[in-house]
């Protein structure tokens, strides 16, 4: 039978509260939301928190909005609300394109944006997917609010740049003109964790490339990105050939291992193939 081993437990409704019970609590305190990777990792005792810290109550988090020319999506903001959210899709659709492919939805109606994120799992959807938007984390703890590049949020597997006693608020996207974006993944069977995926955004204008994103999830790329496939297409014409060697390139600055989901070189391929077929859908639908 798989059991905890014993924790005390409280609930916060407000960000402050938060921040005093993870200081009343001290480092071994975790907050818990959706719950879906830290619950089955007490059942196991693989994660042993002397408490837990309850935050669904914490509606000032669940929110989705546009302030200063930037996406806001709230750390609390459930994986079916981003998937829901018109005004998500209307200016990024790889968050449409990540959220679909998922978990299922049991998992999105509970887990939550900001839980993936922490969780910094090397195979999680939503890391290469707002690495790929050039998005910035916005982290709360007792000496007042910083703002990281997401693009250094990840520190490695499992790991963030959130020290004890802080707690991640919100996710901010910045709205550029000429911009599209587009996701690629495979998987075994719906659901599952990719063997590899790709995200791509793309800002054009006057026929260029003005700026380039690539996200990639599940093949060891530094950061969730590929900056090297980003620095081939600035300043190109979009083209199927320019495509290729991007893929190409971040095919070539990746290091995946080989597991049950497949060989290193299998996910190498994959990582080159998707991340060329993210940029051609994203730059078709900024001719659309």
């Amino acid at each position: 039978m798989q059991v905890p081993a014993n924790f005390e437990y409280a609930k916060a409704t407000t960000v402050e509260e938060t921040l005093a019970l993870l200081a009343r609590h001290g480092d071994e305190a975790r907050v818990v939301a959706g719950g879906h990777s830290l619950l089955p990792m007490m059942k196991l005792r693989l994660a042993q928190p002397e408490a837990l810290i309850d935050i669904n109550g914490v509606t000032e988090l669940s929110r989705i909005r546009i302030e200063g020319g930037m996406l806001c999506v709230g750390a609390l903001v459930r994986h079916a609300e981003l998937l829901d959210s018109p005004v998500a899709g209307e200016h990024f659709p790889i968050l449409h394109d990540a959220e679909r492919v998922i978990a299922d939805p049991v998992v999105r109606n509970r887990g939550t944006v900001g839980g993936s994120l922490c969780q910094a799992d090397p195979s999680e959807d939503l890391s290469a997917a707002f690495g790929a938007l050039k998005a910035s984390a916005v982290i709360r703890g007792p000496d007042g609010e910083r703002t990281v590049s997401l693009r250094e949020f990840h520190t490695g597997p499992y790991e963030t740049v959130v020290e004890p006693g802080e707690l991640l608020i919100e996710l901010r996207v910045p709205i550029r003109p000429g911009g599209s974006s587009a996701y690629e993944k495979v998987e075994r069977r719906v659901g599952d964790w990719p063997l590899a995926a790709a995200g791509a955004a793309l800002w054009l204008d006057g026929g260029r490339i003005t700026d380039a994103g690539i996200g990639l999830t599940a093949v060891r790329a530094e950061h969730f990105v590929a900056p090297e496939a980003e620095d081939v297409l600035r300043g190109a014409v979009p083209s199927e050939e320019l495509f290729a060697e991007a893929g190409r390139v971040a095919a070539e600055h990746c290091d995946p291992g080989s597991d049950q989901r497949g060989p290193a070189d299998y996910k190498r391929h994959l990582a080159g193939e998707l991340t060329t077929r993210a940029l051609r859908r994203a730059y078709g639908r900024s001719q659309a």
